[in-house]
């Protein structure tokens, strides 16, 4: 049948209209049932904490649950497949954390290229780690440290929560830069790494600002600096390694991603709360206790850092000859 053309015009208009019409929909509709936030760590620590924060603000907001399932195992690996193989219809999130940059390199066969296959949906926050030592170390500032280990390479244990960690690859960013050697001692977990070091059995840590600042305020762990670039608010008479070591910076970050092909709508709706959380004074404030600094932005913004700490972290694992556990 052929049909009047003034009424196939309009027809042709109305079925034009229907992707834009239906991603509005989408945009405007959603959440409609619970989202999950899938968390590459065991619950309890800061990481978990972050994740924990932003969920509620998002369940307050978006009136559903952003339910916080935490899957830890290979480095985060396990978790990032699991959100990698699921539905990209904005209802299961990844918490997203600088292994994911690094693992990029430092595992030779992954079932996922994390750029291609997860999209950046918002940065959270930005934490300094912390160049730590026990108060049995006789230095009291970076170069003392530096003049130290190259007197006696034995001297210097240096512990991290694990292989391929931010705390890991902080120190051997440091061993690159500064020209010094340490035996890196591997824990499971912050908890045994401080332990140790509180105890002298290992001598340094660049230890996450969450696990060590209270350390650090009671006296009981040396601060010598922090790993950013500019000096933390959390602890400002402690001065940056990059005052001695120019051009040294590591940080922790944390940050939201989706599954590939997730709706452009859902991505930036999500983004533009978790961006009005961020500037919330009490999450600013929630993000202060835990010695970090909130890092909103856009998820082009949040693929930028991505990218960039990625390449930064394949030189150090190469530089390091790092393999996994």
């Amino acid at each position: 049948m052929k049909l009047p053309r003034r009424k196939f015009l309009h027809l042709a208009a109305c079925a034009a209209a229907l992707p834009a019409f239906s991603r509005v929909a989408v945009a405007q509709t959603y959440p409609t049932r619970p989202v999950k936030l899938v968390v590459g760590f065991a619950p309890g620590g800061g990481n978990d904490i972050v994740a924990r924060l932003i969920a509620q603000w998002l369940s307050e907001r978006l009136g559903q649950p952003f339910l916080v399932e935490n899957r830890p195992g290979a480095g985060t690996n396990i978790a990032t497949e699991a959100v990698v193989r699921a539905q990209p219809d904005g209802y299961t999130l990844l918490f997203v954390a600088p292994s994911s940059a690094i693992n990029a390199t430092l595992y030779e066969k992954l079932s996922f290229n994390f750029i291609r296959d997860i999209v950046p949906v918002a940065s959270l926050i930005r934490l300094p780690n912390v160049m730590e030592v026990n108060l049995s170390v006789p230095v009291k500032t970076v170069p003392e440290f530096i003049a130290y280990a190259k007197a006696d390479r034995s001297k210097i244990n240096m512990a991290s929560p694990g292989v391929g960690t931010s705390v890991h690859l902080s120190g051997e960013l440091f061993k690159m830069m500064a020209g010094v050697d340490m035996l890196h001692v591997p824990y499971r977990g912050t908890a045994p790494a401080l332990t140790d070091l509180l105890g002298g059995q290992v001598q340094v840590m660049f230890g996450t600002m969450t696990g060590s600042i209270e350390y650090i305020r009671t006296g009981t762990l040396r601060a010598l600096a922090v790993t950013t670039a500019t000096r933390a608010e959390a602890l400002p008479y402690v001065p940056t390694v990059a005052e001695f070591v120019p051009g040294y910076e590591a940080s922790t970050w944390y940050g939201i991603g989706a599954p590939k092909n997730t709706p452009t709508e859902t991505i930036d709706k999500l983004n533009k709360e978790i961006n009005a959380g961020l500037a919330d004074s009490k999450m600013k404030a929630q993000l202060a206790d835990l010695g970090g600094t909130a890092l909103a932005g856009s998820p082009a913004e949040f693929g930028r850092i991505i990218a960039d700490e990625t390449e930064k972290w394949a030189k150090v694992v190469k530089f390091a000859g790092i393999k996994p556990q």
